[in-house]
């Protein structure tokens, strides 16, 4: 864990899947499942049992536009005893007024952890390095690591462990792929990629996942890439600042590598099929296939609740 110059003490910054310790994120993914199991019957807005958060402000950024972080960040602090301040983008003007240095410094006198959503992966390393309190990544251009640490719970809720299995990704190699990667390398899965040559995967990414032992493969013909998969993931193919120019070049590119009926035939029997959502239905994958009886994608945005409450009580060692 980072030890904060000012302060001299331990704290826990939650940046990334391939910077945070194997055995930690072990015990966040057990911890969250734990948690999950407690709240089983109980009406959404019932406390916790254990209220670790309480007395504890979360400061929740946000200068990208965001359904399943917010409220899910904001429900998981209520319900563990926090309280929460949702800040946007336009709020804060981060980089545009007030140096982020010195936001992080000012916001670090009020709250007790800051979550962060953002574009450059620069913004949120600036404000982790300043900030003396934790601080979350909840999604930059480069990663989304909260996001997959709910798709491992999500995983080993159905299946088990993820060790040894064959999870493929079909589309745009883009920041949710990379943290796919980082954790392939992390919890001993491996990966294969297939899109377009064009939208290859983080090259770094794939290179911390192929360093603690993962297979990744590049694989052209989406069939192919899908035989004997365990999970097939995708992803929207256009993001919500993405010009109109580039949505239809996108498209073009990546409409070989829809997820649908035939993709899911060639993967085991009992393979799930991933989305992080939101989705565009019958673009990156038919309504067939997330409405079928394989697809997993709403058990994927309500672990987001439970994994992300694993992830604050971790940050803040509570």
């Amino acid at each position: 864990m980072p030890r904060h110059p000012e302060k001299g003490t331990e704290m826990s910054h939650f940046l990334d899947i391939h910077t945070t310790p194997q055995d930690e994120l072990r015990a966040m993914i057990d911890q969250a499942r734990a948690m999950k199991n407690a709240r089983q019957g109980l009406p959404k807005g019932t406390p916790d049992a254990e209220q670790p958060l309480a007395g504890r402000m979360i400061a929740l950024i946000f200068e990208k536009p965001s359904t399943r972080t917010r409220i899910s960040f904001d429900v998981g602090a209520r319900q563990m005893g926090g309280q929460t301040m949702v800040l946007s983008g336009k709020d804060m003007q981060l980089g545009h007024g007030e140096s982020i240095s010195d936001t992080a410094r000012v916001l670090s006198r009020y709250v007790d952890l800051i979550m962060l959503r953002t574009f450059d992966e620069a913004t949120l390393l600036e404000m982790a390095e300043h900030a003396t309190v934790p601080v979350i990544n909840g999604l930059t251009d480069a990663s989304h690591p909260c996001q997959i640490m709910a798709d491992i719970v999500t995983y080993e809720e159905h299946r088990g462990a993820p060790g040894g299995r064959k999870f493929v990704w079909s589309g745009d190699g883009n920041n949710v792929c990379t943290s796919w990667l980082h954790a392939a390398g992390q919890f001993g899965f491996d990966l294969t990629f297939t899109g377009p040559e064009t939208l290859d995967p983080d090259a770094k990414a794939v290179e911390f996942a192929r360093s603690r032992g993962s297979r990744v493969d590049i694989v052209r013909d989406p069939l192919v890439a899908a035989h004997g998969a365990d999970a097939i993931v995708t992803d929207t193919w256009v993001s919500m600042h993405d010009p109109e120019s580039a949505r239809e070049r996108r498209h073009n590119q990546l409409r070989p590598y829809q997820v649908n009926s035939r993709m899911m035939a060639e993967a085991k029997p009992d393979a799930l099929f991933m989305h992080c959502l939101p989705a565009h239905r019958n673009e990156e994958a038919t309504s067939e296939v997330m409405d079928g009886p394989q697809s997993v994608i709403f058990d994927e945005s309500e672990n987001r609740l439970h994994a992300q409450k694993a992830i604050l009580r971790w940050c803040l060692g509570v």
